[in-house]
């Protein structure tokens, strides 16, 4: 999965969020790693279980455009479930943390196998129903939201955001965020190039991502690091900017053959 937070701010850089559903599946890579901050001493290393707290709040922190989503969606449960669960729950072998200064800043979370992901959809469903977040304050309207621009979409016969992306060119993605102070030191090149390199040794094809198209800080980082913008930008459902203007989803391919 991969768009909000895979989550920069427009003209801001990467921190990512990958890859609801149509009703709001953003993978959004939002990668921020471009401005320039007072060096601290910074490691990457393996996802533990013991990280899955820290992870979760750094989703929540980075969730829009890399800033705090909290604005938009207030409910912290379900957007990290939606967001990071899978990672950490069903595939922590691929998943990376950054620390900074001993502290995890950040992550790259992976999938080699996008077919495995868990259907955003069913994830949200079970949240609304166990915690009825559809009526939760501060929640309620990014999800009715969705629900509107989903099928606004479909009646007005407009191109609408796929639940999944799977192409067998591509299988993998990957969805990274990034605290501010793990931004401008490298910190995000250095999880991507390490997620390619296992993606290599397993032999797998290719990776993919999804941003903001509306971030250009992390379109470009994204660029650098060798992705490709794939098809048009796709409005995203139920998320806003601030001046209630829509998002749209990039889709982002790389090539490891």
């Amino acid at each position: 999965m991969g768009a909000p937070g895979d989550s920069p701010a427009p003209d801001r850089g990467p921190s990512e969020q990958t890859r609801a559903p149509a009703i709001l599946r953003l993978a959004v890579a939002t990668s921020k790693d471009h401005r320039t901050h007072e060096r601290a001493p910074s490691s990457i290393r393996p996802y533990r279980p013991g990280d899955r707290g820290r992870v979760r709040e750094i989703c929540f922190r980075t969730g829009f455009l890399g800033d705090p989503v909290d604005w938009l969606w207030r409910d912290q449960p379900s957007f990290a479930d939606l967001f990071s669960g899978y990672y950490t729950d069903a595939e922590p072998e691929s998943a990376l943390v950054a620390e900074v200064d001993g502290e995890v800043s950040g992550y790259l979370l992976g999938c080699v196998e996008t077919r495995r992901v868990w259907d955003p959809s069913r994830v949200l469903a079970g949240h609304a129903v166990r915690r009825l977040v559809f009526l939760r304050p501060g929640t309620a309207g990014v999800f009715w939201r969705s629900v509107l621009d989903a099928a606004s979409a479909a009646l007005g016969r407009r191109e609408a955001m796929e639940p999944m992306f799977l192409d067998e060119r591509w299988p993998a993605h990957l969805h990274i965020d990034l605290l501010p102070v793990a931004r401008g030191s490298g910190v995000g090149r250095a999880l991507v190039t390490r997620w390619l390199d296992r993606l290599r040794d397993l032999r797998v094809p290719g990776c993919h991502l999804e941003t903001f198209a509306e971030n250009a800080g992390a379109v470009r980082f994204f660029s650098a690091m060798g992705f490709a913008p794939h098809g048009e930008a796709v409005a995203a459902p139920g998320f806003r900017a601030r001046d209630g203007s829509r998002l749209h989803v990039l889709r982002m391919v790389r090539s490891l053959d």
